[in-house]
């Protein structure tokens, strides 16, 4: 390893993209701790398991100082030795929920790595090539402490393109805009930006936006005019939520029952809505939008309201304890124009067979989700599909993966037999797991 050449143990450290691991090349390897002040990334992810060592050798030592290691003064070493960093990310595991609060109470702040006086020390000298910044604090010490990380990053990262925020308690005060910035992600985030007036005002240039569990809005707005993607869960319960993104193109909203939802988005191309229920609905036409996916407690409310005849693929999902039946009669009478239509598991219950004279003609594709392989019913409802959608050619059906599998291959095999001008697809889902698309030849 000593022989290595420098520029070749470098490039051998920066396909690493974990800081320990570097560290234990450096220490295996002369050449490696050599090339070491070259590497332009800091990649440092503290466990739960080294918080919860530490805490039971300084309860059971008078002197834990040397048993110890500090998670600030690894970090700070590190920086001190690199020139030319280009991508930081510093995250502390925090405990899942099953872990009770009184295991992980602290009144300290040595993993709370949002804190302004920890910053100070080295944002400022690196901040010149930085493109990549992402902070994932430690919730249990930053909680009850505000940061004012959002305004020193502002100030000296005039050049940062991607920013990622979790579980802290940020100020929206006294920011700088950020011109340079196109992707932004915050987590698990309690925000002192009610409105996002701030918020709005210091990113103008954002194109990818995540808000995953901001709190403290109040009536939100999202203004930004160059946002392509936006991914944004609303946890609290705001009166109104407005997005006015005139170049957005991609939008997850998931929320509970707004009074009011606004959407200005007239280049929205494909749409993602969840909500319990929805009340006043209000939308700049959507010019050129082709895929939606519908998630509602009260589904049938939620289709009635979405009259878009742009529309051409839909998925339908029904929200935990949802109850609200609907049928095709609805669809085409607010979507009439679908070619590709899918029902996630918990729709099916709720699907209404309609005997209508007109039928959905111009759907081709239909695919549905199993959680149980009840023949009786599931025939019925496939009958159905087929006989509204009379011009659908292909059926994608996915079984659960808990179906007994002598039960899906006599499901299937009745299927095949039934409607054999049907092309037929099918695979297997499962909670948490991506779709397994198999042949059939692979399931019987």
């Amino acid at each position: 390893m000593d022989n290595l050449p420098e520029s070749l143990a470098l490039e051998i450290l920066s396909r690493l993209d974990d800081s320990a691991a570097v560290a234990c090349c450096r220490m295996a390897s002369k050449t490696f701790n050599s090339a070491f002040p070259g590497l332009k990334f800091i990649n440092l992810q503290w466990r739960l398991k080294w918080y919860l060592e530490s805490r039971s050798r300084v309860s059971s030592s008078s002197n834990s100082s040397q048993f110890t290691p500090s998670l600030k003064r690894v970090f700070l070493n590190l920086v001190s030795n690199l020139s030319a960093l280009e991508s930081v990310r510093i995250g502390v595991e925090n405990p899942p929920p099953d872990v009770l609060n009184a295991d992980v109470e602290d009144d300290g702040d040595d993993l709370h790595i949002t804190d302004g006086g920890f910053v100070k020390e080295w944002l400022p000298r690196v901040s010149g090539a930085l493109k990549l910044l992402s902070l994932s604090d430690f919730w249990v010490q930053s909680s009850t402490r505000r940061s004012e990380v959002l305004s020193l990053i502002s100030a000296h990262c005039q050049n940062l393109i991607e920013l990622e925020l979790k579980n802290a308690w940020l100020s929206g005060q006294n920011m700088n805009a950020m011109p340079m910035l196109t992707s932004l992600t915050l987590e698990l985030i309690r925000l002192d930006d009610k409105n996002l007036t701030e918020f709005n005002t210091s990113f103008p240039n954002l194109q990818v936006l995540n808000l995953i569990d901001v709190r403290g809005l109040k009536m939100p707005m999202i203004h930004l005019l160059n946002l392509k993607t936006c991914h944004w869960i609303v946890t609290d319960s705001p009166s109104y939520i407005c997005i006015i993104t005139p170049n957005l193109i991609t939008l997850r909203l998931e929320c509970r029952s707004p009074a009011a939802l606004y959407i200005e988005a007239p280049l929205c191309y494909n749409l993602h809505l969840a909500v319990d229920h929805l009340n006043t609905f209000a939308v700049k036409k959507f010019e050129n939008l082709k895929i939606v996916q519908l998630e509602s407690s009260n589904i049938h409310s939620v289709i009635c309201k979405f009259r878009m005849e742009t529309v051409e693929t839909l998925t339908l999902d029904i929200r935990a304890g949802g109850n609200s039946k609907f049928t095709l009669e609805d669809l085409l009478c607010t979507l009439p124009n679908i070619t590709s239509l899918c029902f996630k598991p918990r729709v099916w219950s709720e699907f209404e067979v309609w005997c209508g004279n007109i039928g959905l003609k111009g759907v081709k594709r239909f695919c549905g989700y199993l959680s149980v392989v009840d023949p009786l019913m599931i025939f019925a409802l496939v009958d159905c599909v087929l006989e509204e959608c009379f011009n659908c050619v292909e059926i994608s059906l996915l079984i659960h993966r808990s179906v007994a599998p002598n039960i899906s291959k006599r499901f299937i095999t009745r299927c095949m037999a039934e409607w054999p001008e049907v092309k037929w697809t099918w695979g297997i889902w499962e909670e948490g797991r991506e779709d397994y698309w198999m042949t059939v030849e692979q399931l019987l």
